[in-house]
């Protein structure tokens, strides 16, 4: 586990940049009022995220590699980062909408059917908390694999 410190760190850094993000929206009105621009304001969070792989692998390669990484470190540095991310992502969304934003699967669920973009019943199994809990862990490992990959070529230093 001490191998493994720095991405623990950065995984509960980044676990909580999310919940943060998540009242960011809420206050917003994109869980509610607003919930027509959710789709698009939400992506805004990647920058985020990207920013915390760049500075978790950055640590990573700066106090346990001491200067020196190669790709291949790097990318299993943020490999495990991603699955601490992944791990901890059904954490989040409980807390997302049991505590942060309670009326954002009902406020979805009207949004999609009124503006015909789904039947009730679709938009019901989709906006729903197994849904997204398996969105959210799906979404952490397909976009942290290509992040860790991206940001592994960056920092790599020989």
């Amino acid at each position: 586990m001490k191998n493994y410190q720095i991405e623990i760190k950065w995984g509960v850094i980044f676990f909580a940049a999310s919940l943060l993000w998540m009242y960011f929206e809420k206050l917003m009105g994109w869980h509610d009022v607003l919930i027509s621009k959710h789709a698009i304001y939400t992506n805004f969070f990647g920058l985020i995220a990207i920013a915390i792989y760049l500075l978790a692998i950055h640590d990573k390669r700066k106090n346990f590699f001491h200067g020196k990484m190669t790709w291949t470190q790097g990318f299993i540095s943020g490999i495990i980062l991603t699955t601490v991310i992944a791990l901890l992502s059904p954490v989040g969304q409980l807390f997302t909408h049991y505590l942060i934003s309670p009326k954002y699967f009902e406020n979805a669920i009207e949004f999609a059917v009124t503006t015909e973009r789904m039947e009730r019943q679709e938009a019901q199994a989709y906006f729903s908390l197994n849904s997204y809990i398996i969105q959210a862990i799906a979404g952490a490992l397909m976009m942290g694999v290509v992040t860790s990959a991206i940001v592994a070529l960056i920092l790599k230093r020989k």
